[in-house]
C-alpha cells in the first residue's frame, strides 16, 4: 500500500511550505471523501507530517525524473505486496 506521495511544486516565496501543505492535503482529503464517503467517517486521511525541501541545483527534469522512479519503484512492490 501506498503511504505517501511525491509533489514538485512552485509557489511564490510569500508561502511558507507549512501552508502550501495545508492546502495540498485539505484539498485532497475533501476530493477523496467525496469520491469514497466510506473512508471518510472517523479517520485521518493525513498524518500532521510532512517533508519539504529546496530543488537547489538540480534541474526540474532531475526532480521530475526521481519522482517519475518512485512512483514505478513503488507501485512494482505494491504488486508484489498483493
Amino acid at each position: 500500500m501506498l503511504d505517501h506521495a511525491h509533489l514538485f511544486v512552485s509557489a511564490p516565496p510569500k508561502y511558507a511550505p507549512a501552508q502550501i501543505t495545508k492546502i495540498f492535503k485539505g484539498a485532497s482529503s475533501r476530493e477523496l471523501g467525496k469520491r469514497y464517503p466510506e473512508c471518510k467517517e472517523g479517520s485521518e486521511l493525513w498524518t500532521r507530517s510532512y517533508f519539504v525541501a529546496t530543488a537547489g541545483n538540480v534541474s526540474s527534469d532531475v526532480i521530475m525524473e526521481y519522482i517519475k522512479e518512485q512512483y514505478f519503484k513503488e507501485a512494482k512492490e505494491n504488486e508484489k505486496s498483493e
